[in-house]
């Protein structure tokens, strides 16, 4: 069992958040720190991965956006989604590929919503999580000597009609929204608890509390 240390920045600006998690990825590249779990929430940004560059598909006009190196495409955040940075040495029995860590991150999610009762899946269009035909969980990750960068997305209460306005990657604007729209009202502190409840017995790692700076 490894420790994860929890730190809950709240609201903070991309370009600081992936400045901070470089610096934490070399920091855990050298084993100065153990796995460290990032949450918070960004002003509104569209991210945009390589395959989407690759495919030429850009930010619907109006939503201001930046290119980064995870896997995926675009992801939107913004008000109402919480964001998840997990800066971790994947290297845990079991953890041998990026599917099969991507296929972890999903099934804690998925256990995570079903402590809020919440039913949830994987699909086959595309990595994340579905609610009711709906994408609602976004995962791009990116590594250096397997240890991640990057994350993942949970759309809690997102300003009706930004994160649907959304596409590529084969997906249809409307395929992905937030759990309000589908009639979940999930508070962020409970949301927040039912991921590290969950957190040893999905991925092997238990969080040592929350510290907010």
């Amino acid at each position: 069992m490894r420790t994860v240390t929890v730190t809950d920045l709240g609201l903070t600006p991309y370009q600081v958040a992936e400045k901070m998690m470089r610096d934490l990825q070399m920091k855990r590249l050298n084993d100065e720190i153990t796995d460290t779990l990032l949450i918070l929430e960004h002003e509104e940004v569209v991210t945009i991965g390589p395959r989407a560059r690759n495919d030429g598909i850009s930010a619907p006009e109006g939503y201001p956006s930046v290119a980064v190196d995870r896997g995926g495409g675009l992801t939107w955040h913004g008000s109402g989604q919480m964001v998840f940075y997990p800066i971790f040495k994947w290297d845990l029995p079991g953890e041998v590929n990026v599917a099969k860590i991507i296929e972890y991150i999903e099934r804690w999610v998925i256990a995570a919503l079903a402590k809020l009762k919440i039913d949830s899946s994987r699909d086959q269009r595309m990595q994340g999580v579905w609610v009711d035909g709906k994408k609602v969980c976004s995962i791009g990750l990116s590594f250096r000597s397997w240890v991640s960068r990057h994350g993942f997305t949970i759309n809690l209460d997102t300003p009706i009609g930004r994160v649907e306005e959304m596409s590529g990657c084969g997906l249809e604007k409307s395929t992905t929204t937030s759990l309000a729209r589908l009639g979940q009202q999930i508070r962020p502190e409970n949301m927040r608890l039912a991921l590290l409840e969950t957190m040893l017995e999905c991925i092997g790692r238990e969080a040592q509390g929350v510290n907010e700076p």
